[in-house]
This record gives C-alpha cells, sequence and structure tokens, in this order.
C-alpha cells in the first residue's frame, strides 16, 4: 500500500539563510501561500522548504543551488534536500541507501520556481513547478538613458539595502577585474558608504594575476586611475601551479568546460584572500550582469541565433526553460545552473557572497529592456548595448565617467594565453569523467 513521505531530511539550516528583510520562519510561510508570487517579497538569497502534510514545496533564488533526492524507505519515501550532490550521498550512505544512489538521480529545483511534491508511494511522484517570478519582457522604450537610469538605479538599491543590513566595521570586498560589471559593482558600493557616513576604506577590490601575469590587473588599475580610486586596488598574485581545474570539478559538482575554467580561478582568487584575510567574511561579485544585459559571444554557442537570445525571457538565467526538451532536472539551465561556479567556491572558503545582478528587481529592469528592436538583428549591435546602458546610468545616477573597456571572460583576463592553454588543455569529455569518478562510476 502507497505510504506519504515519513519523514524530510534538510541539510540547508537556516543559519545559511541570507534574508534581508525577514525571519526563515516568516519566509517559509510565504512559501505555504497560495499565491506562487508570494516569494517575491523574500529579499536575499534563499533556499527553503516548506512541509504541507503529503506535500513538499522548495524554492531557492538564483544565486545558489538547492538539490533533493528521494530514497525509498519501508515506511515510506524520505526526501533528503541539500546544497551539494555529495552532501546527499553522504545521508543516504549513512541510512544504508546508497546503493539506491546515482548523481543523475539527484535533482535541482529551478530558480524562480516553487517546486511541489507530493510524496506518495512509488514510482516517484513527476514535480509541479509553479512560477513566482514572471517579469514583463521587453515592454520599457528603447531610450537608452532611460534604461540606463532604470538599470542602474535598481542595482544600487539593491547595494544599499544589503549594506543597510552588514555590520558598519566589517570590511567588505569585490572580486574585480576592471570590467563592466565588476566596476559598477565596485562604484555603487563605495557610492552606498560614502552617502551612508560609512568609511569607504572598508573596501578592497581584489583582482588576480596568475604568474603576474593576465590583462585583468592593467585593466584594474586603469578603471581606478580614471576614478580616481586606486586606493582600492589589491592585486592577489598566485602561481598557475595552483590552478587545478580537476579541483574546481569536484567543487562545483559540475564538468560544463566554461564553469570549470571561471571555478578553477575563482578559487585561487579566493584561496589568496582567504589566505591573506583569515577573517574576511564579506564579498561581492558581478556574477549575472552578463545574462542580464545578453552580453555573450553567441557565435560560440551553434544552438544559439540572435533571435532565440532577444526573444526568450530570461534565456541565459534559466535556460530553455523548465517545459521544455532541453532542461535538466538534474542542473537546471543557464546561471541557474552555473550559479555553482560562484556559490560553491565562495562557500568552501567560507565567504558570504553576493551580486545585486540576480535580484529579481534588477532582472525585472533588464527584462524590460526591447533588446530585439534596439539590436534590429546585429550581434554587434546587441553587444555594444551593454556598456552604453551602464555608462549612461553610472553617469545620471552618479555623475561620473565611467570606464568601459572591451569584454573578457574572468578566466581569460587573470591569465596570459600560455597559462591558460597550459592548464585548461584538458578535452571536455575527462571533466564529466572525473565528476563520475568521485562516485565510482564511469561517465555516460
Amino acid at each position: 500500500m502507497d505510504r506519504p513521505v515519513h519523514r524530510v531530511v534538510n541539510l540547508i539550516e537556516d543559519a545559511d539563510q541570507r534574508i534581508l528583510n525577514m525571519t526563515a520562519d516568516t519566509a517559509r510561510a510565504l512559501l505555504l501561500d497560495a499565491r506562487p508570487d508570494a516569494m517575491l517579497d523574500v529579499q536575499g538569497s534563499f533556499a527553503l522548504a516548506a512541509r504541507d502534510g503529503e506535500t513538499v514545496l522548495m524554492a531557492r533564488s538564483l544565486d545558489r543551488p538547492m538539490r533533493y533526492f528521494l530514497a525509498k524507505e519501508t515506511a515510506g519515501p524520505m526526501l533528503v534536500i541539500g546544497e551539494r550532490i555529495d552532501d546527499l550521498k553522504r545521508v543516504l550512505d549513512s541510512h544504508g541507501y546508497g546503493h539506491q544512489f546515482h548523481p543523475s538521480y539527484t535533482r535541482m529545483v529551478p530558480a524562480h520556481h516553487v517546486t511541489a511534491l507530493r510524496l506518495i508511494g512509488c514510482p516517484d511522484p513527476t514535480p509541479q513547478q509553479t512560477r513566482f517570478f514572471a517579469p514583463p519582457h521587453a515592454t520599457m522604450s528603447t531610450d537608452l538613458q532611460v534604461i540606463g537610469d532604470a538599470y542602474v538605479a535598481a542595482l544600487h538599491h539593491e547595494v544599499t539595502e544589503w549594506l543597510a543590513r552588514q555590520p558598519k566595521t566589517e570590511p567588505i570586498g569585490v572580486l574585480f577585474s576592471g570590467g563592466i560589471d565588476s566596476g559598477a559593482i565596485l562604484v555603487s558600493v563605495y557610492r552606498a558608504l560614502f552617502d551612508s557616513g560609512q568609511s569607504p576604506s572598508r573596501l578592497k577590490a581584489f583582482t588576480l594575476a596568475v604568474d603576474g601575469g593576465g590583462a585583468d590587473v592593467a585593466q584594474a588599475r586603469e578603471f581606478l586611475r580614471r576614478l580616481g580610486l586606486e586606493m582600492l586596488l589589491e592585486v592577489v598574485e598566485v602561481a598557475a601551479e595552483r590552478l587545478d581545474p580537476f579541483e574546481a570539478v569536484e567543487v562545483i559538482e559540475d564538468y560544463k568546460p566554461l564553469d570549470v575554467e571561471c571555478a578553477t580561478v575563482g578559487l585561487a582568487l579566493l584561496r589568496g584572500i582567504r589566505e591573506r584575510y583569515p577573517d574576511w567574511r564579506l564579498l561581492l561579485d558581478g556574477d549575472g550582469g552578463d545574462e542580464n544585459l545578453k552580453d555573450y559571444p553567441i557565435e560560440e554557442n551553434h544552438e544559439l541565433t540572435i533571435r532565440s537570445v532577444v526573444s526568450n525571457s530570461m534565456l541565459y538565467q534559466e535556460g530553455w526553460g523548465v517545459g521544455a526538451i532541453k532542461h535538466s532536472q538534474t542542473y537546471s539551465g543557464g546561471l541557474s545552473r552555473g550559479c555553482v561556479r560562484t556559490f560553491a567556491p565562495a562557500r568552501r572558503f567560507g565567504f558570504a557572497g553576493l551580486s545585486p545582478f540576480v535580484r529579481p528587481s534588477v532582472i525585472q529592469v533588464a527584462e524590460s529592456i526591447p533588446f530585439a528592436t534596439l539590436a534590429a538583428g546585429s550581434t554587434e549591435a546587441l553587444y555594444g548595448l551593454k556598456g552604453e546602458v551602464v555608462r549612461r546610468g553610472m553617469r545620471s545616477c552618479f555623475d561620473l565617467d565611467f570606464p568601459v573597456f572591451e569584454k573578457r571572460r574572468f578566466q581569460h583576463g587573470a591569465v596570459d594565453d600560455d597559462v591558460f592553454r597550459g592548464r585548461f588543455a584538458v578535452p571536455p569529455e575527462r571533466y564529466r569523467a572525473h565528476f563520475h569518478s568521485l562516485y565510482g562510476q564511469s561517465a555516460p
């Protein structure tokens, strides 16, 4: 006879939530609310689960993973919830259910959705996904000044709200390349500190240099020089030998090459900061800025066209969506999958991270931009929008001439070309094979 779930093992503790405006209990009550968009009232970073009889509801913000596994017990199904795949396996092993585990059987809660499992019997139920964040698409005017003002204002509001809830004596770091996204974050934090009467000396811009190379250091110095903020820069130098992409695979529990490369240099930078500052906690980054303003080279992905990029709501944030054939239940899609490249390394070294670009209020402004009209079918025009939007917004909001440099991925800016080729000359299938070897399995 089928039995309802008899227990839920939730490994994500309330202390791990980064909710700014309410307690975790209050947020869980909103998760049980009949209105799916009630979760938009929860400000900050969260991965929440709540039970209503035989139904378990789960939801997370875009910036962090939330995974689950349904194990079969004699008394009924047991649901295990956690941030990491290896944590789920550890619980199953401890209960004698390791034989039920396979990494592809784990499930990721997709961002911006309430996942509902009605946990009765066998076979496992199909979860119901109800979207709680559905911003209007392409509704703003084509005036780039209006767009820039709205985008930067939304970014600065999120930074200001976050800063107001942090201890006023605690130092703040920005993972800084001198690019548009990290530059916008740094300027916003600096102004928020100044305007609130706090000392900007709390702030540092951490820039990675591998074997003294990479273009980011020179770019970061030039960015800060133009704004008179050179005193904020701190270069973290790391030897190339410390770049280990297979360590990154283990930390992010994924094997997509671009995410592995990004996580590899991210681990090196965070390890360097931690060795230098054992007690440092608060870090900000620009993750999500490229996704918001669609600043990725479409030519590098043969599955994409400019039409698909500008016409599909939150394509870069969520992938093709939970209703699409290409949606991965194990990993989700887009930044919803790639969030671990930033979250997991920060968690590994004990940092509390934030990217204001992933907040719904900022994404909502980005989604309202009429990219299709502005780009008019031109990838060159599309790629030029990001710098123009942010530059105009920074001029209007902060009265400064914001430096804009050519886009460069983090992993390319921190190392020179020879070092990059040497450390990442790995066939992509080896990353996948290494991931599966962690569980004593061969890659499919």
